[in-house]
């Protein structure tokens, strides 16, 4: 499980004053339970992401984790530029105590990246290393992945490899995703929640959260 208890984040403005993304907000993440995040722009979803998985922290109130949790799937943060594709990895699995040669194996066919493995990622384009990082998300095994809109990565054939490797990580692991797709988020969760106004509000089915947030849309236009 993943457990919030009254946190508040918020950041300070130019203007000497703050916006507040989360305020006093508790809930429960519980394994099983894929769960998407829908919210307008700016409503601070990814935020939360980080928030839930230790890569930024609350202004009050905690987090307990009680499962293993990836950092946002696709964050490329987590990636050396002078170290190549395989020393990156290397250095990830063991941090994660992962096994390093099966992770080697599914990054190298995930990818199709070949040779550019060996060199510095930061000789590789936007897309390649995009894919690396949507990969090292992939291979590492967690409780929770935390996905941000990672099905915009690459080219469509890879876009739909992503897809395909989602599904089969939902069956053995829970996802929580922050998504502008109505579809991706009906084909994989079971419940959203709508961050409005700094809360998270939680309805009793997924089709009226979903209303909930296509109103929230079609009022912002």
């Amino acid at each position: 499980m993943i457990i919030l208890e009254n946190v508040t984040k918020r950041f300070p403005l130019r203007n000497h004053t703050y916006k507040t993304v989360l305020d006093d907000v508790s809930y429960t993440f519980k394994e099983g339970e894929n769960i998407g995040i829908l919210g307008l722009n700016g409503a601070g979803k990814s935020t939360l992401l980080k928030i839930l998985c230790g890569a930024s922290f609350p202004n009050s109130g905690r987090i307990i984790r009680q499962s293993s949790i990836s950092w946002p799937v696709g964050f490329a943060g987590c990636i050396a530029g002078s170290l190549s594709g395989y020393q990156n990895l290397r250095f990830i699995s063991r941090i994660y105590g992962s096994n390093y040669k099966k992770d080697k194996a599914f990054v190298e066919e995930f990818t199709e990246l070949g040779d550019y493995l060996y060199e510095p990622v930061k000789t590789y384009s936007s897309g390649m290393k995009a894919k690396l990082a949507f990969a090292f998300s992939m291979a590492i095994g967690f409780d929770f992945y935390l996905v941000d809109e990672a099905f915009s990565v690459g080219d469509a054939t890879f876009r739909k490899k992503g897809e395909a490797i989602f599904h089969e990580r939902a069956k053995e692991s829970t996802l929580i995703i922050v998504s502008h797709s109505i579809s991706n988020v009906k084909q994989l969760c079971s419940k959203a929640l709508i961050l409005e106004n700094s809360k998270l509000i939680e309805h009793e089915t997924l089709d009226e959260s979903i209303k909930h947030y296509l109103a929230l849309s079609t009022n912002n236009r």
